[in-house]
């Protein structure tokens, strides 16, 4: 199962819409459209796979870290794959989530978009997942851009005017192969769906043994991908609040103008939990959802 929950929830050249895909309700984030402006939509290269990049996660708040994995992962694909990324999306977990020190969606789909917009040309935020009244588990949520991408815009066009199907790819952090390997965490079927259907793209985390982690999913070995950390950064999500909650300074580990939101909307003033300064985030900087088995470690 997707552990985020308790209930169990390919490469993307098979184009077929996902089934019993969930309207986006009216919510205060406004009537949803899927967001396509920072999209690539011609292929540089006809020859390569074109790659999206998708990071689910809590994002409460958004750190540099985040940010960097996409950069990283994009440096991956260019340079150690057949891949050539076209876009990549942070998708903001409902409230439904329901996790401690979790600041609502509106707020966090505020402080990611601030964060990208203002210093990535190609991220962009998706608030699909976050405006549902209902927690959707990590594999439908790569299903829905398995929908906007490659069902409704038709894949990528190359130069010649042909259209190629999108490869949509989870992104995420070591603890998610951690837990995806921890048995009874996640269902077999999440595992086929999420690793089998889509892959993921894993970076490497201080403290992590990924090589463990991978001799227990070899048979979907072919569909992950590790990228090793050259600079090792450490920031979660976690660490941001205690921080916070300590009124000690977060400059330089999470963009300025959310620090300014954070502070104008008082955020994170008291999440309400005791933490160690040590403690692993499961927010956002492990890159998936890691409560259970969840993608959202971001």
């Amino acid at each position: 199962m997707d552990p985020k929950q308790s209930n169990p929830s390919g490469p993307a050249a098979e184009i077929r819409a996902p089934e019993q895909m969930p309207d986006p309700p009216a919510s205060g984030l406004g009537d949803y459209s899927f967001p396509r402006s920072r999209l690539r939509q011609f292929m540089l290269d006809p020859t390569k796979t074109p790659l999206l990049l998708v990071a689910c996660g809590s994002f409460s708040p958004i750190t540099y870290l985040h940010l960097r994995m996409f950069e990283m992962a994009a440096d991956y694909a260019k340079y150690n794959s057949d891949f050539e990324v076209i876009g990549g999306y942070l998708s903001p977990v409902s409230d439904a989530y329901r996790k401690a020190g979790l600041a609502s969606a509106e707020h966090r789909v505020a402080m990611t978009r601030i964060a990208t917009e203002q210093s990535s040309r190609w991220l962009d935020v998706d608030p699909w997942e976050a405006v549902q009244k209902e927690y959707q588990p990590t594999a439908i949520v790569l299903d829905h851009f398995e929908h906007e991408i490659n069902v409704v815009q038709r894949g990528v066009a190359t130069r010649d005017g042909e259209r190629k199907p999108v490869r949509i790819v989870l992104l995420a952090g070591a603890d998610l192969i951690q837990t995806m390997s921890t048995p009874g965490v996640w269902s077999q079927e999440d595992l086929n769906h999420i690793l089998g259907k889509y892959g993921v793209f894993i970076v490497e985390r201080t403290g992590t043994d990924i090589d463990d982690a991978l001799a227990t999913l070899t048979q979907w070995r072919s569909n992950i991908w590790v990228i090793q950390q050259l600079i090792q950064n450490d920031v979660s999500s976690t660490k941001i609040r205690l921080f916070l909650k300590r009124e000690m300074s977060v400059r330089y580990l999470v963009p300025a103008p959310v620090i300014n939101y954070i502070e104008e909307h008082g955020l994170y003033e008291d999440d309400g939990r005791s933490s160690s300064i040590h403690e692993k985030g499961n927010d956002g900087s492990g890159a998936g959802r890691n409560d259970a088995g969840s993608s959202t470690s971001i």
